[in-house]
């Protein structure tokens, strides 16, 4: 593994201070099977009101905010990220973006992308011939 791979790695949800309150991005892990593609994010104290999801010009955009969890206390160390996120993804035509859904339980924000029939493998059947 590079030590650029090994870095990054070991980042946490690194914040943009370009107001002036901090964005940041999630991380997400991405599966795909035959039938579709699973997209993973961590967001820990996100409530499912406080997430926008879309689907505009080929692109999943993933909007939200973590309120502070613990605002009463003074912080020796965090490495969870407070604030407003943004995430997006450019989609493929392989996928049926009318069935995209979400699904938040537990702080991990499953995205469900089916795949379109036409690129699904599909058997064949063989017909005997007389």
């Amino acid at each position: 593994m590079s030590e650029l791979t090994k870095r990054e790695l070991n980042e946490v949800a690194t914040a943009e201070r370009t107001r002036e309150n901090p964005s940041y991005t999630p991380r997400f892990d991405i599966w795909e099977n035959e039938n579709e593609l699973l997209l993973f994010g961590d967001l820990p104290g996100v409530e499912p009101k406080d997430l926008d999801i879309r689907f505009e010009k080929g692109e999943l955009l993933v909007h939200g905010k973590v309120t502070p969890r613990h605002a009463e206390r003074r912080y020796v160390y965090g490495e969870y990220g407070v604030g407003d996120f943004y995430r997006s993804f450019a989609i493929g035509e392989t996928i049926d973006t009318t069935n995209i859904s979400a699904e938040l339980k537990h702080g991990v924000l499953t995205l469900t992308l089916p795949k379109t029939a036409a690129v699904r493998p599909r058997r064949i059947e063989v017909k005997c011939g007389t």
